[in-house]
């Protein structure tokens, strides 16, 4: 008889952690969760995606925080996962501005509380989540994981590559085989209210203004959430492993001194922001009011993921277009939140 494995998926009411934990239930993997619920954003939301969750009987979650001291020992000690999806943070490059200490004790002291109890309690794959905000200031496009990401433009993007950095000192030190992969703009259903698509889409349908950055001369590597999905789900069997001789290809971010390795998860596609403000337009039926606003501290002009490494170690791209995706999510924002069909222009 083939032992059911269990994942531990951290942030599992959250946006994509929700979606996940959907997949690996679907998989036939037991889920175990864990959620502070924090006011970020709307909790009902949250509550929502965690009571469809509960309706497996292969999914359960705790609520708390992963920086609490001994909560995430005490889950490993209790569920010995063989798999670790760490999710939980906090995000939003422009509140990092307004309350750095909640990013420093969420995804820096968290990460460690996370690191520390693999260590006593070692998984099978660890894989974290880190973001395309740890390439900064780079402006060589695409963004390949082996290029160097020294000078990150907020304090966000500073927390998420000091993850990083902790990772691959456990897994140097204890051999634990750590995946980070870095997501460029993750949308979809059942998606962040803080994120530009969920904004953009409820002021359109009110005839509210949008507020566009630098003008509208933004561009994102939009990835839909299926996708996203789909590459965490097949990285898991693609486990880092050190080289014996320190030898690493060129095209390759494995450590030469640990089992940890960063990749993209992107689209491979830049979107000009004023293409899928268009895209939002087409899905809504209505006109947007655009504010148009200058860049804001912290952000970038452009992201663009080079997927390459993620097919090479997978097989697999993601291939979704932005049309489709905003549509699909459009039609999940009108069922859930009763919105009317159609608008003004």
């Amino acid at each position: 008889m083939v032992m059911q494995k269990t994942v531990l998926v951290t942030g599992a009411a959250g946006f994509i952690g929700y979606h996940l934990c959907r997949r690996l239930i679907d998989d036939g993997f037991r889920v175990v969760g864990i959620d502070n619920l924090s006011d970020y954003y709307d909790v009902a939301l949250k509550r929502r995606r965690q009571a469809m969750l509960l309706q497996s009987p292969g999914f359960s979650i705790v609520t708390d925080s992963i920086e609490t001291p001994g909560v995430m020992m005490a889950l490993f000690e209790e569920h010995r996962p063989d798999f670790v999806i760490h999710l939980a943070a906090q995000a939003g490059v422009r509140y990092s501005i307004e309350n750095p200490r909640a990013y420093l004790e969420s995804n820096v002291i968290g990460t460690f509380e996370i690191l520390e109890a693999a260590r006593a309690y070692p998984p099978q794959h660890m894989l974290l989540a880190s973001t395309s905000s740890a390439y900064g200031a780079n402006t060589d496009m695409p963004y390949r994981e082996t290029m160097r990401a020294d000078h990150q433009m907020s304090f966000y993007a500073a927390t998420k590559k000091s993850t990083e950095s902790m990772a691959h000192s456990y897994a140097h030190l204890f051999g634990l085989p750590v995946t980070m992969f870095r997501f460029f703009t993750v949308y979809g259903p059942w998606g962040r209210p803080d994120m530009a698509l969920f904004k953009f889409t409820r002021a359109i349908l009110e005839g509210e203004p949008i507020d566009v950055y630098n003008y509208g001369d933004m561009k994102r590597d939009f990835t839909y959430i299926d996708d996203l999905v789909q590459a965490i789900r097949l990285l898991m069997d693609a486990v880092p492993q050190r080289p014996e001789d320190g030898a690493v290809p060129e095209s390759d971010s494995l450590s030469p001194v640990a089992p940890h390795r960063v990749v993209n998860i992107g689209n491979s596609n830049a979107v000009q922001l004023t293409d899928f403000i268009a895209a939002i337009e087409e899905a809504t039926d209505c006109g947007a009011k655009r504010n148009l606003m200058p860049m804001q501290a912290g952000d970038v002009p452009a992201t663009w993921a080079d997927a390459s490494l993620l097919r090479s170690l997978t097989g697999y791209s993601p291939t979704t277009d932005v049309k489709e995706g905003v549509a699909r999510f459009v039609d999940w924002y009108r069922d859930y939140y009763g919105t009317p069909q159609g608008g003004v222009r």
